[in-house]
């Protein structure tokens, strides 16, 4: 599993009833965990300040992600609750718990899309959640094309989709996110919606990014980024053109700090949270 996929899910699982409470909630993240995994995130739930460097540093790692997933959380769910589909398609998957925990869900047939080592480690995780699990949709991103795996497990172009294309996009190449984009396009019809999480370009982030590897470094060990380096950012303009040229039309695009202070969230690392972004695009 993606070092960064497993931070992600201590983010929402530190967050569980904590943060926002009656707007977020993740049960699921606490139970896709390892044990191991668990660790820093009751450190952050009980506000328990590790006394080593070590842990100290991982505790403020997940405090981190913490304060950025309910806003981006919230904000996705809300897209997705606000514009149903009869599909819905999670792209990266990685550790998401939405086929489980979103009751909006029930009457909906969901599709993960990831690596396939990634989804059998995800199986294994997931044997505690009830509910109805996603369909798994193996991909090699290098080599398969989505639309044609899509269609092989059960997917129809010909139904209105949901994608949910979130933590994705900065480890892409632009080049990449635009051939995505077209084979979204050929799967989506009228109807369709597409969330996407992105990066603006910005200075301060990429700064932070070489702190927070320093950081651990210190510690002794390699940083959960240092094998999943950022590829790309994108204006809201430069992203919106190139959905335009697929047929989407931008209706939301805000960044994840205006969604704190909208949702009177608290926010201790507002640049952090100022870059990263939520777009809504539909397909008419």
């Amino acid at each position: 599993m993606s070092r960064t996929a497993v931070l992600v899910c201590q983010g929402r699982a530190a967050a569980d009833g904590r943060i926002a409470p009656g707007r977020f909630a993740d049960p699921t993240a606490m139970i896709l965990l390892r044990p191991a995994e668990r660790e820093a995130v009751e450190w952050v739930r009980d506000g328990a300040v590790p006394d080593t460097w070590r842990h100290r540093v991982d505790y403020e790692t997940v405090r981190a992600t913490t304060e950025l997933m309910a806003p981006r959380t919230i904000a996705i769910d809300d897209a997705v609750r606000a514009h149903p589909c009869p599909q819905l398609v999670i792209l990266g998957a990685g550790l998401d718990g939405r086929a489980w925990r979103m009751p909006e869900l029930a009457g909906v047939t969901v599709f993960e899309v990831d690596q396939p080592a990634t989804q059998q480690d995800k199986r294994d995780r997931a044997a505690g959640l009830s509910g109805t699990a996603p369909t798994f949709v193996p991909v090699d991103f290098g080599r398969d094309r989505l639309p044609e795996a899509l269609a092989a497990h059960g997917h129809r172009a010909d139904l209105p989709t949901t994608w949910i294309w979130e933590g994705v996009v900065p480890y892409l190449t632009r080049a990449e996110v635009a051939a995505t984009v077209a084979g979204l396009a050929a799967g989506s019809a009228t109807g369709s919606r597409l969330i996407v999480n992105y990066q603006s370009p910005s200075r301060s982030a990429r700064a932070g990014r070489v702190l927070a590897r320093l950081l651990t470094a210190s510690t002794g060990r390699r940083s959960v980024w240092a094998n999943e380096p950022w590829r790309s950012t994108w204006t809201p303009a430069a992203l919106a053109a190139v959905l335009a040229r697929h047929g989407y039309r931008v209706t939301e695009d805000e960044s994840l700090l205006d969604t704190a202070r909208r949702l009177d969230l608290p926010v201790a690392h507002a640049r952090s949270l100022g870059h990263g972004r939520v777009l809504v695009a539909d397909r008419d």
